[in-house]
């Protein structure tokens, strides 16, 4: 907060605060102003272990979210994210496994019912348009969850994300057709990322030779494996070209990337991985509330869209470390209906997950030992 002075001429309602209050309206899915200030001043007396004293008025939230700057939740996002997952685009170069390297990237486009950002597609009949936020998103394929998070309004061209992406040495970029760009390209085979992608619709495509198939390449559906350039004179990348052919639908695709040494087997499997992002895309619009927003300013909408991502990654740790009896990993669904419907009860949730019954046995009176849930998000 003091970075960022998000507390600059507050007297009650604080950066913390507000930060405890958007992520219960993720954890509770609440669609309105009125009904998550109503649902926790319901809930008042059970608040102490989140960190609210006093629940905030509607016009106090209301004038947060216009007010304090979405920065602050999107550089909170990039701490928590160093400080459970240890890796970040800026990590130093070192020796890992191919899994550990492998960053897949693209957007997803958020509808709103305002035009408060200008949205994507066409336009109505009665000559207006939707508006739109759109997220901008860097995942390592190993964690699950974003690294690196780009919020613009809903028309802002995909490929502006390219520079901004800053990996160790030895990184994989898996990515879909959509960010083609032959400048870019070249960069990061200078900067020792390696990349993955499909062929554009189109692209001007010259062979320079063609590589060898073995027998179990073709049998697993491998067509023909090149080394071409992509473009023209004045704007071209040298590439190799990978003809696979889908063995359950038939279907060919045409996969290119800068790696010339992989298996022609391997550069099919590492842009199927690129699908992981749109589950993780899925899973927040499905769980957290982006349908309706809290406000109309750009400024909220970010905001919320932020919590929804760190509400998201809270629950990856939660998953991860929580295991019932026997070892049992909780899903990602069940963990979410749980916290939702246990988060202003007085028990501790990673000892719930690992023994429901024992804890409900051990609740007792609410004026026993209360857990402090927040442990979660601002201790190291």
């Amino acid at each position: 907060p003091k970075k960022y002075d998000t507390d600059r001429y507050c007297k009650s309602f604080f950066t913390k605060d507000h930060v405890v209050t958007m992520l219960a309206n993720s954890f509770m899915r609440c669609s309105s102003l009125q009904e998550l200030i109503s649902g926790l001043q319901a809930n008042a007396h059970r608040l102490q272990h989140l960190g609210l004293v006093n629940t905030p008025r509607k016009s106090t939230l209301a004038d947060a979210n216009a007010r304090r700057t979405e920065s602050f939740f999107g550089a909170l996002f990039l701490s928590l994210h160093l400080t459970y997952f240890r890796s970040s685009p800026d990590s130093p170069p070192r020796k890992r496994r191919m899994k550990e390297r492998v960053y897949i990237f693209d957007s997803t486009t958020i509808t709103l019912f305002s035009d408060v950002l200008h949205g994507t597609g066409r336009y109505a009949l009665n000559g207006k348009k939707k508006g739109g936020a759109k997220a901008h998103v860097l995942m390592r394929e190993e964690d699950d969850v974003p690294c690196f998070i780009d919020l613009t309004e809903g028309k802002k061209h995909d490929q502006h994300i390219l520079p901004m992406i800053k990996l160790p040495k030895g990184s994989i970029l898996v990515f879909d057709m959509g960010y083609a760009s032959y400048k870019q390209w070249r960069i990061w085979a200078k900067e020792g990322y390696w990349w993955v992608t499909r062929l554009k619709d189109g692209a001007l495509v010259v062979v320079l030779k063609e590589l060898p198939v073995t027998a179990a390449q073709s049998r697993a559906g491998v067509v023909c494996d090149q080394l071409v350039r992509l473009g023209d004179d004045k704007n071209n990348v040298q590439a190799r070209l990978v003809h696979y052919c889908d063995p359950k639908t038939g279907k060919v695709f045409e996969f290119i990337t800068n790696n010339k040494t992989w298996a022609p087997t391997t550069v099919a499997r590492l842009y199927k991985q690129r699908w992981d992002i749109e589950l993780l895309f899925k899973r927040v619009k499905q769980n957290y509330p982006l349908r309706h927003f809290l406000g109309d300013s750009a400024n909220a909408i970010k905001i919320q869209i932020w919590c929804a991502f760190i509400a998201d990654l809270l629950l990856q740790v939660v998953q991860r470390n929580a295991k019932g009896k026997g070892g049992r990993k909780w899903a990602f669904a069940n963990i979410a209906g749980l916290v939702r419907i246990h988060l202003n009860n007085y028990i501790d949730l990673m000892g719930f997950l690992r023994d429901p019954k024992r804890a409900l046995l051990n609740y007792g009176s609410p004026d026993h030992d209360r857990p402090n849930q927040l442990q979660l998000l601002f201790s190291g």
